[in-house]
């Protein structure tokens, strides 16, 4: 199994942008594009549904070696013995989230400034989520934070940054050019006609 410390590449299936029925084969193909780590992430759906979800994607993403992450759901995180779960700002704390998932499971934060980023290591994450750097369907009401702050917020946090927020492929060398070392890519991926292939070519340009 990846370790999310040597993770470069994070994928996530977004409920928003992949229908219920096409979540195995939205897994199968980022895990064979080359994402590191996986996350579930469903807004809408009832807890029930997110689980049985989540118990169809494991098998697949445990055959790749990658691992996966539960948004939000820390109960789901427990039941199904995933390798991650990520929580946002106004989501439960870090301690409540190891307290329930246990020392197995890694634990992401959700952060959109450098203040939040600092509070977020203090706290005990084990990384963040940097962003959102450009304005973005998934969050829409998420104000843009830019690139200004990333290469300061490398030197201030020693936790894996994934940078996240309206990455995709024609951003990506600003991005990188701005201190990124890790991203997050969704719709990019998501929408894309070959999802595998994509997901190959931009992971080929993070060295």
């Amino acid at each position: 199994m990846k370790r999310i410390q040597d993770a470069r590449l994070y994928g996530i299936v977004d409920l928003g942008y992949v229908t219920a029925e096409n979540v195995e084969h939205m897994t199968d193909q980022l895990c064979l594009g080359g994402v590191d780590v996986l996350q579930l992430r469903a807004k809408k759906l009832a807890p029930q549904e997110i689980e049985r979800l989540a118990r169809l994607m494991l098998p697949i993403t445990r055959s790749y070696g990658v691992p996966l992450v539960i948004n939000d759901h820390l109960e789901i995180a427990a039941a199904i013995g995933s390798e991650g779960v990520h929580v946002g700002q106004d989501d439960d704390a870090v301690a409540k989230a190891r307290a329930i998932v246990g020392p197995a499971c890694f634990v992401g934060k959700s952060t959109h400034s450098l203040a939040q980023a600092i509070a977020a290591q203090e706290e005990g994450a084990d990384y963040i989520g940097f962003g959102p750097l450009y304005a973005t369907g998934t969050k829409p009401d998420y104000v843009p934070i830019g690139l200004n702050d990333i290469t300061e917020v490398h030197r201030r946090v020693t936790l894996p940054i994934f940078c996240i927020g309206g990455v995709n492929a024609g951003r990506l060398d600003e991005i990188i050019a701005a201190g990124a070392r890790r991203v997050v890519v969704v719709s990019a991926f998501l929408l894309a006609a070959n999802v595998s292939d994509v997901v190959q070519r931009l992971k080929a340009r993070l060295v």
